[in-house]
């Protein structure tokens, strides 16, 4: 008797799972066939996070151009390979000099992190000289496009990033620059664009009212100068460190890096945490250090390999499937405690760029990563349907010409028919 109640219970939950199962495809066939979806290209990969059940799947094999739901893949590279705390310098000691070299870290003075910490340390020093020669990088990702140089998700990577490597201007009620040692280089004139493309010339139009954030052009020498601006000392420089064993020092908290990552989208906190990662894994700044080594290491098991040519998703070379991108965040929710992990990605209708958006009617439902280019827009991320189950998906969509709010319309459907259906 006890056995045929515990086959009776087995087979109606097993019914009841298919049913629903069966209501979602239904469902998401009839959208995914209509005029809407005809000369696009749509992927969609939904499975169980606990039971690893597909509940629907839609070209979940092939490629798509991911654009920032890159950062999905970066976030996963940067949680298996940093500390809590960011390395915000390594230097040597020697001769009454302190030797130092960046680490990529992003979060120097930048402006909205805000961390000081390597400020501070370099006060407190009498004799600085700076060495660049770990950084083994382009300071623009393959594929980039040339024309966004003077737009702030563009800015340039470098080995010690100051100020988010932008250059802030705004009126209070005079012009405000920071950091302040490109100050003389600030024109309050009306131009075509924000900065020269070759050189560090900057222009505020007089009338304009708002905040203007604007890549400027790195280079060992422009760091040199704003640290000296920044510190009101001379700062020298070296081919190579002095021999002996670099100290470390450790700056902001991981989670404030990621947080800012996923919920704005930040192209340049993506960068600079691939940086940061491959002077963990070795003495050199190179992104590409350090997608090889979790792609050969972390993820070498994925079903299709991926193209993964920059941490932030800027570039179009970019390819991954949406069941590369399930299958990372899957390893993110075994990885990191649901309540954190949730925090770190943007909540629908409530924070980032998912805040006016994918909105729960009581709490939010959805914590994903959006990611978007001209004629493209993938969200990737887990969903909390009414049941209590969590589903982790990815709805990728590529070459649309087609309004971007239209894509995310119809996509909010789908995912309120999972939640209210699964």
């Amino acid at each position: 008797m006890k056995n045929f109640l515990f086959l009776a219970v087995t087979f109606l939950l097993l019914s009841a799972c298919s049913s629903k199962k069966s209501l979602v495809s239904k469902s998401f066939d009839k959208q995914l066939s209509s005029a809407f979806y005809k000369n696009q290209f749509t992927g969609v990969l939904v499975i169980d996070v606990e039971s690893k059940d597909t509940i629907y799947t839609s070209n979940s094999h092939k490629y798509f151009i991911p654009a920032s739901n890159t950062k999905i893949f970066t976030l996963l590279a940067a949680l298996k390979t940093l500390p809590a705390q960011i390395p915000a310098l390594k230097y040597i000691e020697a001769n009454d000099t302190l030797y130092f070299e960046g680490t990529g870290d992003p979060s120097f003075l930048h402006p909205y992190i805000k961390d000081s910490t390597a400020l501070k340390f370099l006060q407190n020093q009498s004799n600085l000289v700076f060495v660049s020669n770990n950084f083994q990088d382009k300071k623009y990702g393959p594929g980039w496009a040339w024309d966004d140089y003077q737009w702030y998700y563009s800015a340039e990577k470098s080995v010690l990033p100051l100020n988010g490597n932008v250059v802030i201007t705004y009126k209070n009620p005079e012009l405000i620059v920071s950091p302040p040692y490109f100050k003389d280089s600030v024109l309050e004139l009306t131009h075509k664009n924000n900065r020269n493309e070759t050189s560090n010339r900057f222009y505020y139009p007089p009338t304009k009212k708002d905040t203007l954030e604007t890549p400027f052009i790195t280079s060992d020498q422009t760091t040199r100068f704003v640290l000296e601006n920044l510190l009101s000392k001379k700062v020298g420089t070296a081919s190579t460190m002095p021999s002996g064993e670099k100290q470390t020092l450790y700056g902001s908290n991981a989670d404030s890096l990621y947080v800012r990552m996923m919920h704005e989208s930040d192209n340049f906190i993506a960068e600079q945490l691939l940086l940061v990662a491959s002077g963990v894994l070795s003495d050199t700044l190179n992104g590409k250090l350090t997608r090889d080594y979790i792609l050969e290491n972390e993820l070498k098991n994925l079903k299709q390999e991926p193209r993964w040519v920059d941490g932030s998703g800027l570039s179009r070379y970019n390819l991954f499937t949406p069941q590369n991108m399930v299958s990372v965040l899957d390893q993110l929710y075994s990885l990191v405690p649901q309540e954190r992990l949730f925090s770190i990605f943007p909540a629908g209708g409530l924070s980032g760029t998912l805040k006016n958006r994918f909105a729960g009617d009581e709490k939010p439902y959805v914590f994903a990563k959006s990611g978007s280019l001209s004629n493209n827009y993938c969200l990737s991320g887990y969903l909390v349907a009414n049941s209590g189950k969590v589903l982790i998906f990815s709805f990728m969509n590529n070459h649309f010409k087609q309004s971007t709010s239209e894509e995310r319309n119809r996509l909010e459907q789908m995912l309120q028919t999972l939640r209210d259906t699964y």
